[in-house]
């Protein structure tokens, strides 16, 4: 125990191994859900579904043990939700390349953003982002993560005449899902407001055993101890196209949601934990790149889609987690499911989404840091703001609050407020609706 205080510093952090233990395991149980929909995704590809589980868990515990040990922040990382999409619908079914085009696209990707790191250029990007905007990210990612929680549980679901509508929460013949959320909604509210150490975790496991008698949460019906074999995709990179205007284009995709995602999250989530610097920086925030980095390429290797930080870290944030314990306790916990799979899968959506809408009201608070009084700063944090969910993305949010922020500034004589970094990145936006 001494060893982890004194490595993770966790009472300079004002945390605790308990704490941190917790926060770790919360993280991982609103997240695991990748574990099943990943493979439902990249299998569509025709690649190997229980192999695709295996680099799943593995890609995600390497990185998150990378975060855990050097930059030692409390985020999680594994295959993002998006990428995956589009890594199989859009380069594979859509363009019509193969699954292993797409895997040395993404190994690429990786590399290049190994070397982007080192050379701090991915540093000078977070850092050029200005203070307003910084705080709107994290709101925007409270409502993005909210919607997520609110159609997972089937409380808001789409129509085509409204666009969203709420959903049949009371419809307990067909779908009982959204009532077993909005009681475990209610009942880990209670818990929070009781100052209930570990809640969000509580409220997991409360969501689960009601899920039960309703037919939402199902036991699985044996056991597996031994994980599948990566054998069918590991390694399997394809050379021959790396130099073509697909693999261009496909490599740029990759490359530019893959870091505002990842910049969104580690500015969102430490911003609310109110772990900014007095300059407004990300502690360690190359440390915490590298993580995102290294894990998009042993991911890649092992035959999965880029890894990115999960912006549900902001669970263990909100359970108190602070330092690096947090993010090892997810990665032992991703080790784990290797092993006792069906355990952890059969935690419904039901159960996890109370928890992101939770998390998404927790995010919010950084609004009141906002400066609505100059509309040069508003505008642009409202765009970041609301865009993430219109959108459903973090980068799409990120690239109109920036791009907002340029031409109000630049249209207003302010033009003082912009760096040459923005100067450059309104110019790699613009270029991006074009292709």
């Amino acid at each position: 125990m001494k060893f982890l205080e004194n490595y993770f510093q966790l009472s300079a952090n004002k945390t605790n191994v308990r704490t941190e233990l917790l926060a770790g395991v919360t993280t991982f149980m609103t997240m695991a859900y990748i574990l099943a929909v990943n493979p439902d995704i990249l299998s569509v590809t025709g690649m190997d579904k229980g192999a695709v589980f295996t680099a799943t868990a593995l890609s995600a515990a390497v990185a998150t043990l990378v975060m855990a040990l050097v930059a030692k922040l409390p985020f999680a990382l594994a295959p993002g939700m998006g990428l995956n999409a589009f890594f199989a619908y859009t380069v594979c079914l859509g363009m019509g390349h193969t699954w292993q085009f797409a895997l040395t696209a993404v190994f690429l990707e990786g590399i290049i953003f190994i070397l982007l790191t080192a050379f701090n250029i991915r540093e000078l990007i977070i850092n050029a982002i200005p203070v307003n905007i910084k705080h709107a990210i994290s709101v925007g990612i409270g409502l993005f993560i909210a919607l997520i929680g609110l159609k997972n549980a089937g409380i808001v679901v789409q129509n085509d005449a409204t666009i969203v509508a709420l959903g049949k929460v009371l419809d307990f013949q067909s779908n009982a899902a959204p009532f077993v959320a909005l009681v475990t909604l209610i009942i880990t509210g209670v818990l929070l407001i009781r100052n209930v150490k570990g809640a969000l975790l509580i409220g997991i496991a409360v969501g689960t055993l009601l899920g039960l008698p309703f037919g939402v949460t199902h036991l699985p019906s044996s056991f597996e101890l031994a994980p599948p074999s990566i054998a069918p995709i590991m390694g399997k990179f394809q050379w021959n196209e790396i130099l073509t205007i697909d693999m261009l284009i496909v490599l740029f995709t990759f490359l530019f949601v893959d870091m505002f995602d990842t910049v969104g999250t580690l500015i969102g989530v430490t911003s609310k934990a109110g772990m900014l610097t007095k300059d407004h920086k990300i502690p360690r925030v190359k440390q915490a790149l590298f993580a995102d980095a290294i894990g998009t390429t042993f991911g890649s290797f092992v035959g999965t889609s880029t890894v990115t930080t999960f912006v549900e870290s902001a669970a263990g944030v909100g359970e108190g987690g602070r330092t690096g314990l947090t993010a090892l306790s997810a990665s032992v916990m991703f080790v784990l499911a290797l092993f006792l799979s069906p355990l952890f899968l059969m935690v419904p959506a039901a159960a996890t989404a109370p928890v992101l809408i939770l998390v998404g009201v927790m995010m919010f608070t950084p609004i009141t840091k906002i400066n609505f009084t100059d509309f040069s700063e508003s505008i642009p944090a409202f765009f970041a703001i609301v865009m993430m969910p219109f959108t459903y993305s973090i980068a799409e949010g990120i690239v109109f609050g920036m791009l907002t922020y340029v031409l109000l500034k630049l249209l207003s004589g302010k033009h003082k407020d912009i760096s040459l970094i923005m100067y450059i990145l309104t110019v790699l936006f613009l270029v991006k609706f074009f292709i």
